[in-house]
């Protein structure tokens, strides 16, 4: 059984709710969902970020990678600090930004250092910028992503360059809190589509039309 139906078993297209981008230009969607996340009170985010690890560690459980590429979420990010450190993963790679703003990846757990832009990356060997090719999960970050799968990044573009080398079985799911799931996104060429997403509500798949996988 293929990892998407796998998960299939654990996700309901019912289950996350979904709602109207904040805006019609990417700057726009941007600006309005970070403040929105800045304005959760710390409870309300702790609970919210617990969620989003239990069903995420549930979707591990379900796919039963090998090698997970995940990250580090910042301050204000779904998941929290914890989202690395889920049970049962065996190997992890965590991103480390390079000058050209390419993402290299290292293992983890390993001690963290500051990178660029005062991301923590782990001070361990650089496996390369294909290291995620071998990845059967990426746990990608996202400031919202659409029904037929467009992830709204920070804007910076790294995350398309790294999901451009994603193996076609492999499962791309982004962290969001509830809300962040929205009808439609402005898409551009370069804009590489995920798989699925993890709420405090639960997982649900999403259309995968740029790498032709119909549900």
């Amino acid at each position: 059984m293929s990892v998407f139906s796998s998960l299939c078993i654990l996700a309901r297209k019912d289950i996350i709710a979904v709602g109207a981008a904040p805006g019609h230009t990417k700057p726009e969607i941007r600006s309005a969902v970070l403040s929105a996340r800045r304005s959760l009170p710390q409870r309300v985010r702790a609970e919210a970020d617990a969620a989003i690890r239990s069903a995420l560690a549930a979707v591990v459980v379900t796919v039963g990678p090998e090698i997970v590429c995940a990250y580090l979420p910042m301050a204000g990010e779904p998941g929290g600090a914890q989202l690395p450190d889920l049970p049962g993963l065996s190997r992890v790679l965590l991103p480390v930004l390079r000058p050209d703003l390419d993402i290299d990846w290292a293992a983890y757990p390993a001690p963290l250092i500051p990178g660029r832009y005062g991301l923590a990356e782990p001070d361990g060997p650089r496996l390369g910028v294909d290291a995620i090719a071998g990845a059967d999960l990426i746990v990608a970050p996202g400031v919202a992503v659409s029904t037929d799968g467009v992830r709204l990044g920070r804007g910076g573009g790294s995350y398309d360059r790294a999901l451009a080398r994603v193996a076609p079985s492999a499962l791309v799911v982004v962290p969001l809190y509830d809300g962040e799931l929205v009808d439609r996104l402005p898409a551009e060429p370069h804009d590489r589509p995920v798989d699925a997403v993890v709420t405090p509500s639960g997982v649900r798949l999403v259309a995968r039309t740029g790498r032709n996988r119909p549900l």
